[in-house]
């Protein structure tokens, strides 16, 4: 089955509290990232909200031959995420900038996530064991900001169906087991199983090529099959970037709360404008509700 639970939190902002812990130095790498200006002429340029609620900085530092140039300090990390995790932040995310390449990065992060009792630890070089600093980190929080609602939600889901094995449809289009369902993989879940769906009927119904509308509450996605399903490895969902197979979907709209709809309206000049703005029930607007 798919899924529009981490879609809906991720457009929403409504994932859980999340802790950015990584090496001292980058705890602005991610709000930095790679300066990329889509609107080179624009000049007011709002950057998109970060997942993380706050920031934790590992005193070390690992070589990139993996020798220990500044070994980890463990109490103070201990009473820093301690610190923050008393003001709300329930989960975890550990970031090294070397992580990927030190098997004693790796061992170190093991043992400290068995000290703290949260309710999900991402660590990157689990969750996106691969090369660029920014890519690794985003991808890691992504997982760390979603997993724990998306896991209510299989466990709810698991628990009205016992004995009945589950799947979830993935970004990528593909199955896996209810139980290792993670939140970077579940972004696209319920667009991707619509597409997988349309390349289904589409051949029924004998035609090789379609472009897909999928209109939700939530947002509208177009995609395009030509035969074989288009996928991207590294994308940019809701202004989130991630780095994780999905296909490849274009969302034109989102709705919002709480009516989870758009509306569009027109300028004095006549120039069109898409929402966002809630649409409300004709008796909420007869009665002149904000």
């Amino acid at each position: 089955m798919g899924t529009t639970v981490a879609t809906n939190a991720l457009l929403e902002r409504k994932g859980e509290p999340t802790l950015l812990v990584t090496t001292r130095g980058f705890r602005d790498a991610l709000r930095i990232a790679y300066q990329n200006r889509p609107r080179l002429f624009d000049r007011h340029i709002v950057l998109p909200e970060l997942l993380y609620s706050a920031v934790v900085e590992a005193h070390e530092r690992i070589g990139a031959q993996g020798e220990v140039l500044q070994a980890l300090d463990e109490s103070l990390l201990n009473r820093s995420c301690r610190r923050n995790t008393r003001k709300g932040c329930a989960v975890l995310r550990l970031y090294s900038c070397t992580a990927t390449a030190t098997p004693i990065m790796k061992r170190r992060q093991s043992g400290l996530r068995r000290t703290w009792v949260l309710p999900q630890i991402s660590t990157s070089h689990e969750t996106s064991p691969m090369m660029k600093f920014v890519s690794r980190g985003d991808t890691t929080v992504v997982d760390a900001y979603l997993s724990p609602i998306l896991r209510r939600y299989v466990e709810q889901v698991a628990g009205e169906m016992p004995g009945v094995k589950l799947f979830f449809m993935q970004s990528s289009g593909g199955l896996t087991d209810a139980h290792v369902f993670q939140g970077k993989d579940a972004i696209l879940s319920g667009p991707a199983g619509g597409i997988v769906g349309m390349a289904r009927t589409a051949a029924i119904a004998g035609h090789a090529k379609v472009i897909g509308f999928d209109m939700g509450g939530t947002s509208t996605d177009v995609s395009h099959y030509a035969g074989e399903f288009e996928r991207e490895f590294e994308t940019q969902v809701a202004g989130v970037r991630m780095r994780a197979p999905m296909m490849s979907i274009h969302t034109v709209a989102a709705g919002v709360a709480p009516f989870s709809s758009s509306m569009a309206s027109a300028s004095a000049s006549g120039r069109r404008a898409p929402g966002p703005i809630p649409a409300r029930p004709a008796t909420a607007a007869a009665a002149g509700s904000p």
